[in-house]
């Protein structure tokens, strides 16, 4: 491992962390290793809290590279539970309505599914981290603010289902950078005359990184701790670990 040249690491972030909390630890893993108090790492793509899979960690001079890898395209398998909405469109907040959804059957799925497919406008949730006057969204949603977020453009390349059983739907999404699963489960629940949220969602691929090539936290803190390293061949005279003091984020 060269972490100074950089390492492109794929993680398997467990529920519950959020993505600074994975870039902390691996962080923590290498300055102990190198012996040093700061180094630079950042990942490609955050990753919710009550979402698991797949988040890109680069280090050293790899986090040049992490807008590149922001850019692919991103898999997930998503759960979406029908009848009811909540604030944040998933778990984080408590549900707020409650809808019929006994009408809705796998024809009417596979009928309305269609219209997210291709370039379409996406109106993000107000619990997220977009901008507005300075100020991130779910900060003012969550003092009780009123959010108005406008519609972005985006890609949604695939939508497959997966299953159907009851009110719950899990489908395969593959979509560009910038799409909100979270808001896409609301609008498939208002296509089907009903509401929905996010209950479950697993990124399972971010470019070329598939779920099956990353490992744990704990496996990659062993990696870490424990692998042969290598130095870019003009470490003595750079000596770059002591300048690699920015977190890139």
């Amino acid at each position: 491992m060269d972490f100074i040249s950089g390492e492109i690491i794929g993680i398997d972030k467990p529920l519950g962390w959020t993505s600074f909390d994975a870039v902390k630890r691996l962080r923590g893993a290498i300055q102990r290793r190198l012996r040093v108090k700061k180094f630079k790492v950042g990942h490609a793509g955050t990753l919710d809290p009550l979402a698991t899979g797949v988040l890109i960690v680069c280090t050293g001079r790899a986090t040049r590279e992490i807008e590149t890898l922001q850019n692919g395209s991103k898999e997930y398998i998503a759960e979406i539970t029908l009848g009811a909405t909540t604030p944040s469109f998933d778990l984080e907040t408590e549900v707020d309505g409650t809808f019929p959804w006994e009408h809705i059957t796998i024809e009417s799925v596979h009928e309305v599914l269609p219209r997210f497919i291709g370039r379409v406008m996406q109106v993000p949730p107000v619990f997220s981290a977009v901008k507005v006057d300075g100020k991130r969204a779910y900060n003012l949603a969550r003092k009780g603010k009123e959010v108005e977020l406008k519609a972005k453009p985006l890609e949604i390349k695939e939508i497959e289902v997966l299953s159907f059983e009851g009110r719950v739907l899990t489908i395969r999404v593959v979509c560009s950078k910038g799409t909100y699963i979270r808001a896409l489960a609301r609008d498939i629940g208002e296509a089907l005359s009903s509401g929905a949220h996010l209950t479950g969602l697993r990124r399972t691929r971010v470019g070329d990184v598939k779920i099956e090539d990353c490992l744990t936290i704990d496996k990659a803190v062993e990696v870490i701790a424990n692998g042969p390293l290598t130095f870019p061949d003009d470490y003595k005279i750079n000596n770059e670990v002591a300048s690699l003091s920015e977190v890139t984020e």
